[in-house]
């Protein structure tokens, strides 16, 4: 360790443990959560997220704690706080200003706060400092200072982790850049960004996903229009891809904590400007809409073969909002089971990497195991986790009454060339 600073972390999930843990390896770190079961499960190396394997975190220095004053063992204060929508899609920011006012509390003259939540540009100075003023009865800039990272955690990817990602940082003023910067590549391998401003930063971090989530919705898009002209979409995709400068994105269901939240902080922050975005909300109802077209793609199918909606069984495999993760924030694949059972059909979902209880708490869904799956007239293979996909079309097959009916494969997995005689297959 090279930087001096004494590092804590506040919020421990999918991007405050990672950061947590790769400091820990330096020297101690305090790690701050107020879920007192995390804090207990990390203490005993389990990550609920899987994101952090047990041997890593039991090789690292981190105090987990719930404990705030224990905050005041560190002076470089980094805050990892969710920032989700509310229910009319505008941003939420009560746990990131709950997490400033935790940390304020706690400061002392010559601190540092470095926020990595997302958020629109102008959050960090015009929110959160005024938290951290009134709560510590300091002054930004002359007593603390602040600077902003945004964290690029991918949720399930082993590859492009903190220490492989380029670290963009910023800061108030020249001289805490210089220590923001010099604290984050003791961690960072893959360099380090110094952005002009903080606002700078966090306008970058919100278009990196607005950008994604634009390029997807165009892809969903496609796959409405070539459905309707009996074409194969990624069919359409593969011959496309072979330009050098096609981007390959496909069609999906665009959820989680990022694409599909992001985008309504940048469109927030303009309708404050009086400026209404137009690209962005377009992309947002497109993507917001493909599980309804998901569901009524099965419907149709059904009505195709002649078996009454009514009553009708479907399985779901899949509720996650991406493959391979817990992670059930913003999942799409809920529209899905929500419109299906308003055209009266029984749904079951099953999902391996679910926490049953948690389902059931926040979508009141209940996830079914897969030996207590009951015969189906279509399966929705909606999220490809690797069990799914290793199990390829017998296990799919499997699930279908008399192994015949309709398999849609949200994403493309399943080989066509292979499907059985008596399986009629739809894709995005």
């Amino acid at each position: 360790m090279t930087h001096g600073r004494r590092v804590s972390v506040v919020g421990l999930g999918y991007v405050g443990l990672p950061v947590a843990v790769a400091f820990g390896r330096q020297s101690r770190v305090i790690g701050l959560d107020v879920d007192a079961g995390r804090i207990e499960e990390l203490r005993r190396c389990v990550d609920r997220t899987g994101e952090v394997a047990p041997a890593d975190i039991a090789h690292t220095d981190v105090h987990f704690t719930c404990d705030p004053a224990d905050l005041r063992e560190a002076d470089f204060h980094i805050v990892a706080a969710p920032t989700p929508i509310d229910d009319t899609r505008k941003p939420d920011l009560r746990s990131l200003l709950g997490a400033s006012r935790t940390v304020g509390m706690q400061l002392e003259p010559g601190d540092i706060v470095v926020f990595e939540s997302t958020v629109y540009p102008g959050v960090t100075e015009e929110e959160c400092v005024p938290v951290l003023e009134d709560a510590s009865g300091l002054e930004c800039g002359k007593d603390f200072a602040v600077g902003y990272s945004p964290e690029r955690i991918n949720p399930g990817d082993r590859d492009h982790t903190l220490a492989r990602i380029t670290k963009v940082v910023s800061a108030q003023d020249e001289a805490t850049l210089d220590t923001v910067a010099r604290v984050y590549e003791s961690v960072v391998t893959a360099g380090i960004h110094r952005a002009p401003t903080i606002r700078v930063a966090e306008a970058a971090k919100v278009i990196e996903n607005t950008q994604r989530d634009l390029n997807i919705a165009l892809m969903n898009e496609l796959a409405l229009i070539f459905a309707r002209m009996d074409i194969d979409t990624r069919d359409v995709l593969a011959a496309a891809g072979t330009k050098w400068n096609f981007i390959p994105f496909t069609p999906g269901l665009v959820g989680g904590h990022c694409i599909g939240v992001d985008p309504y902080y940048l469109a927030y922050k303009a309708a404050t400007l009086s400026y209404q975005p137009e690209i962005i909300l377009a992309g947002r109802r497109v993507n917001d809409g493909m599980g309804v077209y998901l569901a009524g793609k099965v419907v149709k199918a059904m009505m195709r073969r002649g078996i009454d909606a009514d009553g009708a069984l479907v399985t779901i495999l899949g509720f996650t909002f991406k493959e391979n993760v817990t992670d059930l924030r913003n999942t799409r694949v809920i529209d899905v089971v929500r419109e299906l059972e308003d055209y009266r059909l029984s749904v079951q979902v099953h999902d391996p990497c679910v926490d049953p209880q948690e389902a059931l708490r926040e979508y009141g869904v209940g996830v079914v195991a897969g030996d207590a799956l009951r015969p189906a007239d279509a399966v929705i293979l909606a999220v490809p986790h690797a069990a799914f996909v290793e199990g390829a079309w017998p296990a799919v097959a499997a699930l279908l009454r008399d192994e015949r009916g309709i398999v849609i494969d949200v994403k493309g997995v399943l080989d066509r060339a292979s499907r059985p005689a008596d399986i009629e297959l739809l894709r995005l």
